[in-house]
């Protein structure tokens, strides 16, 4: 069966912001398709591969994106028309070279990690192989701890909280779908403690509540009454992960909690508040503690807390081998979070994760705010085999769709499929 592209073709669609974003579609000589769908971020580190938009102020309030479209079907398509699809690796580097910028600003990040999903998703149905297997190899088996978001604050909701993510992490179960399971239980009773205390419960951008409450530290201190009501044990069980995306509050050298009325603190100030949090929370995961350009305060932070809790590094590494080179030399973190459409290719996707085994660090698959119904980074995750995923909470089908497709490998791995937790923890008295 013919391997070689025919064409490349791509078109506007719309992500779970209501946004716009791009689908691409690989044809191949045989009559093989395989399509992708591209997720957009809110919470962006400034380091990210660019995400092109029009400009047009007349369509989208200028987000869309037609010259994105444009690129994949009149630059990106002919390149690589005739190219034997299992090639990714130097399908990759064509487009890298085709762009020719250090951030993929010319044909636009958007377009060419489009076409790179596109071509492994094909390149997988060419094989009459999963995914997961055919990125993988047969040793891919492990489904992931996912990493659910369950109280939204930040960029990603309008309500009082400075932190953006609070989530659950069901590490005890002994399956994927028991973990599954322990979420949405979990889920529906913070619900419930929710509407009793008064609260909304309408949800943000990732499907997590969105309460206003008194304090940041008040979103724990539910989440474990959530866990406790829904009859499981906090920390042994079901377990907590902080994303407080402190770029998005850095002020200067300082952090400025202006939701919550905290007032400034400074990055010693902040590492001795989740200190405290630790002490007081089955918390096993922090990710972007403080800043984008924080190097020293991170370095300092993950040397008071790294041997306590999971220390990840977003926004600071973007996804990039650069960037978490620097961080693996001067121990600014433990772990690092991974986006394809930070850096924009699975080959260079693939180098980030590569780089964090080579130095012991732990990695955390995740999607974006800004998603589509594409399940590609379910199967990736399984493909990659570090046991952790971060895709959303239990409600809003472009979060839902990643879980069931982790459900579906995992039938279909049946007794072969295995589940670990990465993590450690006691319960809370």
């Amino acid at each position: 069966m013919s391997r070689e592209i025919r064409s490349i073709r791509a078109m506007e669609i719309l992500d779970s912001r209501g946004n716009p974003t791009l689908r691409v579609w690989v044809t191949l000589d045989s009559g093989v398709m395989g399509s992708a769908s591209v997720p957009s971020g809110a919470s962006t580190g400034r380091f990210e591969a660019h995400e092109l938009r029009d400009g047009d102020k007349s369509r989208y309030g200028g987000k869309g994106v037609l010259i994105a479209v444009r690129n994949v079907i009149d630059v990106i398509g002919p390149r690589l028309h005739g190219t034997d699809v299992s090639q990714q690796v130097e399908i990759d580097g064509a487009m890298i070279e085709l762009d020719g910028t250090p951030n993929k600003s010319r044909l636009g990040a958007n377009a060419i990690v489009g076409v790179s999903m596109a071509v492994a998703r094909t390149a997988a149905l060419a094989i009459g192989r999963p995914l997961y297997e055919s990125l993988g190899g047969p040793a891919a088996r492990r489904l992931p701890v996912p990493m659910m978001n369950v109280i939204n604050g930040g960029t990603h909701a309008d309500n009082s909280l400075d932190f953006q993510e609070y989530m659950i992490v069901p590490h005890g179960a002994a399956s994927f779908s028991e973990a599954l399971r322990y979420g949405a239980e979990t889920f529906q009773a913070l619900k419930a403690l929710l509407k009793a205390r008064g609260f909304r419960t309408a949800v943000g951008d990732e499907g997590g509540f969105a309460p206003d409450l008194d304090s940041n530290e008040a979103a724990c201190a539910l989440i474990v009454d959530a866990i406790r009501s829904a009859g499981f044990r906090p920390g042994s069980d079901v377990a907590i992960a902080l994303d407080p995306a402190a770029s998005a509050f850095a002020s200067g050298d300082s952090y400025e909690l202006k939701r919550t009325g905290s007032g400034l603190k400074s990055s010693a100030e902040m590492t001795a508040l989740y200190a405290d949090w630790l002490d007081a929370y089955p918390i096993v995961s922090l990710e972007d503690g403080l800043g984008d350009d924080d190097w020293l305060g991170f370095q300092a932070h993950t040397a008071t807390l790294g041997k306590r809790v999971q220390i990840v590094g977003d926004d600071i590494f973007v996804t990039n081998t650069q960037f978490i080179e620097r961080g693996i030399k001067e121990q600014s973190a433990n772990a690092a979070l991974i986006k394809l459409n930070q850096i924009g290719t699975v080959t260079e996707t693939i180098g980030a994760i590569q780089m964090c085994r080579d130095a012991g660090w732990k990695y955390v698959i995740s999607h974006r705010s800004g998603e589509t119904e594409d399940p590609f980074i379910a199967d990736f995750t399984v493909a990659m085999g570090g046991g952790q995923i971060k895709t959303g909470s239990l409600c809003r089908s472009e979060r839902i769709a990643k879980y069931n497709r982790l459900l579906e490998i995992e039938r279909e791995l049946g007794a072969d499929a295995t589940f670990s937790s990465p993590f450690a923890t006691s319960p809370v008295a």
